[in-house]
């Protein structure tokens, strides 16, 4: 546990740091994010970092909770879980407490728990996670798009499948171990996608929006070589491109396209009127593909990090 004065007469900080939440802390810090998002406009933290605020402790995951005169007012997240990237974070203060240093001790106690080896993501860009950025002496180095196009009164071509190529939808618990690896496969290159395990898998199936029916597996021989996972948020009548991965020697025969197209039906079928996703800004065969598909971006997330 770390503390230190607001500079403001009469009011104490303090920040702890726990390894795990209790289902009372779990509440506060999930009611900080909601306060949050309502003011922000979305999530500070991202689905994977709210997962793991339950379930007790995880390896590698580490929680700050900051404390002004014993009421939480905000909330950082520390994964340091990939074996050669430095620890990613992501953090949030109470709208009506910013303003006041919050943010900046925050970012210091991380920089500190880290070694002063740091990533921090700022959803959405805004230009006061801009300014701490700069404050806390990082630099910009990752770019993340949310591209969105409309399902209503738009045609979807019909999917092309290669050669050779099937779809079905997943079996939960008998299709576990060969996705994870087929996932692994496919997103060896990206950090935080390509090392899921049994357990974030289970969390997402735990979750009320998880729906087999919408998660579509390629095979070809026996083999999964692709897959196109959807979402749907209800409460904003979103479908989401959730996970799209195909296997390194499946890729280049128009089995994405066709994947993003069956899932995108999907969701037009379930009366979703917008499709979203997510995309690195750097991967210009993916955006070129989804930008001839109507997607647009939305908005940005941005990462920081130390310099190396």
């Amino acid at each position: 546990m770390t503390s230190d004065d607001t500079g403001r007469p009469g009011i104490s900080r303090s920040i702890e740091t726990h390894s795990g939440l209790s289902p009372e802390q779990t509440e506060a810090v999930l009611d900080l994010l909601a306060e949050g998002a309502r003011n922000d406009g979305q999530q500070a933290v991202s689905e994977q970092g709210r997962l793991q605020l339950r379930g007790g402790p995880r390896e590698g995951v580490s929680h700050l909770l900051l404390y002004v005169d014993g009421e939480l007012v905000g909330y950082a997240q520390l994964e340091d879980t990939d074996p050669v990237e430095a620890p990613a974070a992501e953090l949030v203060v109470h709208p009506s407490h910013r303003g006041h240093g919050h943010g900046r001790a925050l970012g210091s106690a991380l920089l500190a728990a880290s070694g002063k080896r740091l990533r921090v993501w700022a959803h959405g860009g805004h230009s006061a996670a801009r300014h701490l950025a700069q404050v806390l002496g990082l630099t910009l180095f990752r770019e993340l798009r949310q591209m969105r196009r409309p399902l209503t009164g738009m045609d979807l071509p019909d999917p092309v499948l290669p050669e050779g190529v099937t779809v079905r939808t997943f079996v939960p618990g008998a299709d576990d171990a060969a996705w994870l690896e087929a996932n692994a496969a496919a997103f060896a290159h990206h950090p935080e996608q390509g090392s899921l395990t049994q357990r974030d898998l289970d969390d997402r199936k735990a979750q009320p929006w998880f729906d087999p029916a919408g998660f579509f597996l390629a095979e070809r021989a026996g083999q999964l070589i692709g897959f196109h996972w959807t979402k749907v948020h209800a409460e904003e009548r979103l479908g989401e491109v959730y996970v799209l991965g195909v296997r390194p020697g499946a890729q280049g025969g128009g089995l994405g396209k066709a994947l993003t197209t069956i899932g995108l039906r999907h969701l037009a079928g379930q009366g979703m009127p917008t499709a979203m996703l997510y995309v690195d800004a750097d991967n210009k065969a993916a955006v070129s593909v989804y930008e001839r598909l109507g997607f647009v971006t939305h908005e940005t997330d941005l990462m920081y990090r130390t310099e190396t």
